[in-house]
């Protein structure tokens, strides 16, 4: 039959036109209790999903159209992940699933089906569901497909009312339809589920920031993100991506964010096979083609303009345009071994940064054995000290407790504290350098040279740290660098983001990293002194120090 230009289908049951969505529906029937739609049978929350995919959903393209709707084991995890990890009060503890992966792995169907699930079978009367984009066509994508399984279902077509861009369930006055990037027309939204798909094309915040602020009065809202790797590092993408990466890594602990990362490392053989398999997770059951990616490396191998093109969408992996982290966030954990520091020749790195920011003194000893044993201080303003916290999404109040990090009174950092601290430092070792980041620090230099406290201007240039870059990226990877496993610390080499010349020289850039990364530039700073005291050239030798 036709459809009519007003983008309503006739019902399904006895022919019968349903009422409009702007129409008031029908006395809402309680929860799970939707009329028409069989009984879920499994026992756990995640099995009641699966068989609602077993059950109502059917492949609509490919050689499986028509046939049930099977998922491959990795999406399997994620439901099960998902919708089992409950809180005290049997709801979901996840509210927020971010998925990136690659292009072709799947990500729309799944989204498609969970947002179907939310719709008739997750017990939640008039639940509101949204699939978004950057652009309405783009946010279109997942919709269409959900629409196109709802249509291939006897079951769920019955209870439903379809139009172009809506599925309107009268039977629980629930909606399921698209939006874009206009958020100024969303405001006032009460939604209980949203999948907002490819993160990293949408044009700014606003859109992301309404949506993921629109369920507080819901009982177990969930929020699905899916998208592959962009090029803008200031993106809400990137943050989004950072902030996932630092769950995944136990920087900043939120039980109620799952991330699921599927990206080639930034060190990995792009052309391995075996890598192509790790971040393509459909290739293992044969929806995505391996023969594709094959012809693809080929010509991203070939033509210069194409390996950009082939990193992003086949090993979602961020654009060289974006900033990539420099550091090996694994190879950096390896390093953690507590262990008690010889009393012998040491040197200091000092980054002041501004007074209302973070202030790293970084400790670096020779162990004697070609190694460096590492230990750090670090201080922030105590006023706002949470809401600091919440702005860079790290735990700035637990790291104080557990005394890794020192908060001083009032709105600055209070640097007398510093100078003390650097003082005591210079007492307990035999200090040789105090190596200092002369920007925003003439005062305090020379208080320090009054106490008596060997200081050395060290303007932050490539030719003054790229030895001590380059002897960081040694002694992480050969795990003769030492630490204590300090979380701040940990935190700033996640973000640290380098710069290279054409000599290959190399040097940590502030202003190109994702956050704050004070604590390895005092720390690239100090090793760069040391390096150049102890004549180790083995960690410098494609470049000249010159002071």
């Amino acid at each position: 039959m036709p459809r009519p230009k007003s983008g309503v289908v006739t019902a399904k049951r006895g022919g019968a036109r349903k009422p409009h969505p702007s129409q008031p529906g029908p006395k809402v029937a309680p929860p799970g209790m939707l009329e028409g739609l069989p009984p879920l049978t499994a026992e756990t929350p995640a099995g009641r999903v699966l068989e609602f995919f077993a059950t109502h959903l059917r492949h609509i393209k490919g050689d499986q159209a028509g046939q049930p709707l099977t998922l491959d084991p990795w999406q399997v995890e994620i439901i099960e992940k998902a919708f089992n990890t409950l809180d005290g009060d049997g709801n979901r503890q996840f509210r927020t699933i971010y998925l990136t992966v690659p292009r072709k792995n799947g990500k729309s169907t799944l989204g498609a089906g969970l947002a179907l699930y939310l719709l008739y079978y997750d017990g939640e009367p008039g639940a509101d569901i949204i699939s978004a984009a950057a652009d309405r066509e783009q946010a279109a994508v997942v919709f269409n497909v959900a629409r196109e399984m709802v249509e291939k279902s006897p079951t769920l077509s019955a209870v439903t009312v379809i139009y172009r861009r809506e599925l309107y369930v009268p039977g629980t006055d629930s909606r399921y339809k698209v939006v874009s990037s206009e958020a100024f027309t969303k405001h006032g939204l009460n939604l209980h589920g949203a999948i907002i798909d490819e993160l990293h094309a949408h044009p700014d915040r606003r859109l992301y920031d309404v949506l993921t602020t629109s369920s507080g009065s819901r009982r177990q809202p969930l929020i699905f993100i899916i998208t592959t790797a962009g090029e803008n590092p200031n993106s809400i993408a990137a943050e989004v991506h950072r902030y996932a990466e630092k769950v995944r890594d136990g920087i900043a602990p939120d039980p109620s964010f799952l991330p699921v990362i599927y990206a080639a490392p930034e060190e990995a053989d792009i052309w391995d096979e075996a890598v192509w398999r790790a971040c393509n997770p459909a290739l293992a059951s044969g929806f995505r083609s391996m023969s594709e990616l094959r012809t693809a490396a080929l010509q991203a191998r070939e033509i210069p303009g194409r390996e950009q093109p082939f990193r992003q969408l086949y090993l979602n992996q961020w654009g060289t345009a974006g900033a990539t982290r420099w550091l090996s966030l694994p190879a950096w954990d390896r390093c953690a071994l507590a262990r008690p520091i010889a009393r012998r020749r040491a040197f200091l790195g000092v980054d002041l940064s501004a007074t209302i920011d973070l202030t790293a003194v970084v400790l670096v000893v020779p162990d004697g054995e070609g190694g460096f044993d590492v230990r750090a201080d670090f201080w922030c303003p105590a006023e706002k000290l949470t809401e600091r916290g919440r702005q860079d999404k790290v735990p700035y109040p637990l790291w104080v407790k557990q005394g890794y990090l020192k908060a001083t009174p009032g709105p600055t950092v209070a640097y007398a504290a510093v100078e003390q601290r650097i003082v005591e430092l210079c007492s307990e070792w035999e200090v040789a350098e105090v190596a200092v980041d002369p920007w925003n620090a003439r005062d305090v230099m020379t208080r320090l040279i009054e106490a008596g406290v060997p200081i050395v201007k060290v303007d932050q240039t490539m030719g003054n740290l790229s030895s001590g870059a380059k002897a960081l990226e040694t002694l992480i990877l050969s795990g003769n660098l030492h630490h204590d496993g300090n979380p701040v610390l940990r935190w700033n080499v996640s973000n640290a983001v380098a710069i290279y010349d054409t000599n290959e020289n190399v040097r940590p850039a502030k202003n190109k990293s994702y956050e704050k990364i004070d604590g390895v530039s005092a720390l690239v700073t100090a090793l760069s002194r040391a390096i150049l005291d102890a004549g180790e050239s083995v960690y410098g030798n494609r470049g000249v120090l010159v002071l």
